[in-house]
């Protein structure tokens, strides 16, 4: 891979996942070419549809490829009912989140229009922060078991995962993030009065953590605290880093006060290396087809990819075009506009060619 090019590597996936990822595809290619950044896209077709017809989730080798073939991963949406276990988007989700050790998830949770969010007489800059959660253990490590299943005396048991390694990347992670921030300010958040073991190793890596970061405000909350605190002021919060888990639970709740699933966007990240970008808003099964998904979330997560291959100009772009279209009712009807799903993408794709 050369400098100048790029290679993305696209998963359309499930339900409204393709169409929301073409319209993704649409301003990234209008803003690339305004832009004279060269990138190359290859679509790959994991999903329900693959994996109904010849058993394939992740096939093999595909995280090998990424890594050395693709600079960036786009991605859709995965789950399907017609797979009840979701086997398939585990597979391929979560192959993709541990077998790349994207150890980073990034939440911004960001009002474009105070029109969107539920909260009462708050402005723009009042919901403007950013979840990070850690990505690759605590509860979603899948280590547990079942015994006596399907019995009065069925006892079920997951296991929480913390390792020093772990813990300490995330947070340093997050102290580098918050110090080039205008306000240079991190809020930590765990449960250690109650979980004190594996809890309690959070605590201590971050006092010893940021004492190397004496410049960035830190201080830490409970995770009961912090939500109540989210809603009561969410002004307060610049950079918030937690466990998996918890970080899957509040960065929902900042995306609610931001205006919805539907202008959320994500990064799962490891720094340097092939990392995935999805909108957060899931398959929506029963939407595919009908022109009516919201695409403003997967464009604003292709600007956080295009950040990320350090087109910070693009991302911008992306991101402008977006809240002029939100101001100008250029939007679906989640958020009382009167586009659908292609047309919302047209209005996007004419802002960015015209800018």
């Amino acid at each position: 891979m050369t400098a100048s090019l790029k290679r993305i590597a696209v998963i359309p996936g499930d339900g409204i996942g393709p169409e929301v990822t073409a319209e993704a595809l649409k301003a990234l290619r209008t803003v690339f070419a305004a832009g004279k950044r060269g990138a190359e896209f290859t679509e790959f077709d994991w999903g329900a549809d693959r994996y109904l017809r010849d058993g394939t989730s992740l096939p093999a080798g595909a995280l090998e490829m990424l890594r050395s073939q693709f600079d960036a991963i786009l991605f859709g949406a995965v789950g399907d009912p017609r797979i009840p276990s979701n086997q398939h988007a585990l597979d391929i989700l979560f192959g993709m989140r541990f077998g790349l050790d994207l150890y980073v998830n990034i939440r911004p949770c960001v009002l474009f229009d105070r029109r969107f969010t539920p909260l009462r007489d708050r402005a723009e800059a009042e919901v403007n922060f950013l979840v990070l959660r850690e990505n690759t253990e605590g509860l979603y490590a899948n280590i547990g078991g079942q015994f006596k299943r399907n019995t009065p005396d069925e006892v079920a048991l997951q296991e929480e995962v913390n390792t020093r390694k772990g813990v300490e990347r995330i947070l340093r992670y997050a102290f580098e993030d918050a110090r080039s921030r205008p306000r240079k300010r991190l809020c930590m958040s765990d449960k250690s009065n109650a979980l004190t073991h594996g809890h309690d190793l959070w605590q201590r890596a971050f006092r010893e953590i940021r004492q190397q970061f004496s410049e960035v405000d830190s201080r830490h909350l409970y995770i009961d605290t912090l939500v109540m605190e989210m809603v009561r002021d969410p002004g307060q919060f610049d950079v918030i880093v937690t466990n998996n888990l918890f970080g899957d639970i509040i960065s929902d709740l900042g995306a609610q006060l931001a205006g919805g699933l539907g202008l959320s966007p994500s990064a799962n990240i490891h720094p340097g290396q092939v990392s995935m970008f999805e909108p957060v808003h899931g398959s929506a099964p029963a939407l595919a087809g009908k022109n009516v998904a919201n695409p403003f979330g997967a464009i604003l997560t292709s600007a956080m990819l295009c950040d990320y291959l350090g087109w910070r100009e693009q991302g911008n772009a992306l991101r402008n075009a977006v809240r002029s279209a939100l101001r100008e009712g250029k939007c679906t009807a989640d958020l009382g506009g009167k586009l659908g799903t292609r047309e919302a993408g047209d209005y996007v794709a004419a802002l960015l060619s015209s800018a």
